[in-house]
């Protein structure tokens, strides 16, 4: 697959390259399953929190719920930006960001093995290099497997989910973006998939030149590649002893 001209990004990566991924299980003392996990310069704690408790339209229909909740610390950034419980309101991208990780984690969880239950996953922000929608999908899949196997409900999980950017900067297709190649790419896209070889979302964006199906494709081959990677990540710390 040709992914143009960049042969070695500014980090020393290559176009189809993720970031250094690691994973701190058990990040929080209180909650039923957490983790921070650090894409590069992108830290995201996931804490997943399950309560016997579910919705109100759900009562009686013996399932249960999973949702989640995104914020970012203010000095993530470079520059530091207000709480916005402060301001008294979401800010429209946060509850975008919001919504997207809970329908990702909802779609791989068969809610009717989860009992009359709902499971938040929390994400927040510790440092922000871009990606931060996707670590937290990715993370929020390890805290929320980890919880579900605390309370004995991991056969409502039915597959993996993951999620990574592919963008195209300069004509390269580049897996992975950090925030300097993130914020001049031409074309951006986020890419929510699970292991059984599906997609809960894609969002693409052209970026100032609009892209043609060649190139989408391209990017999607690309992403394919890095959640298959994020997958066995994800699988290898699940799989080993937890660690504090």
């Amino acid at each position: 697959m040709s992914i143009g001209a960049i042969r070695f990004r500014a980090d020393g990566r290559t176009p189809a390259q993720l970031r250094p991924v690691t994973v701190t299980l058990n990040a929080q003392k209180w909650s039923e399953g957490s983790c921070v996990i650090r894409m590069g310069d992108t830290h995201v704690l996931c804490a997943a929190t399950v309560e016997e408790r579910i919705p109100p339209h759900l009562r009686g229909k013996g399932m249960g719920w999973v949702t989640a909740e995104y914020s970012m610390l203010p000095r993530a950034t470079s520059e530091r930006t207000q709480r916005e419980a402060v301001k008294g309101r979401l800010g429209g991208r946060t509850q975008e960001i919001q919504r997207l990780i809970g329908r990702s984690l909802r779609g791989v969880v068969d809610t009717t093995r989860l009992g009359e239950r709902t499971v938040t996953v929390d994400c927040d922000v510790l440092q922000a290099d871009g990606g931060t929608r996707t670590a937290s999908i990715t993370g929020g899949y390890i805290a929320l497997a980890l919880a579900l196997r605390r309370v004995g409900a991991e056969r409502a999980l039915v597959n993996q989910i993951a999620a990574v950017s592919v963008g195209l900067v300069e004509g390269a297709a580049l897996l992975d973006l950090d925030y300097s190649e993130d914020s001049r790419a031409e074309v951006d896209f986020n890419v929510v998939g699970t292991d059984a070889a599906t997609y809960v979302e894609v969002q693409g964006t052209a970026e100032g030149r609009a892209f043609d199906r060649a190139a989408m494709d391209r990017l999607l081959g690309l992403a394919d590649d890095g959640l298959q990677k994020l997958f066995q990540i994800q699988r290898d710390v699940l799989a080993g002893p937890a660690r504090g």
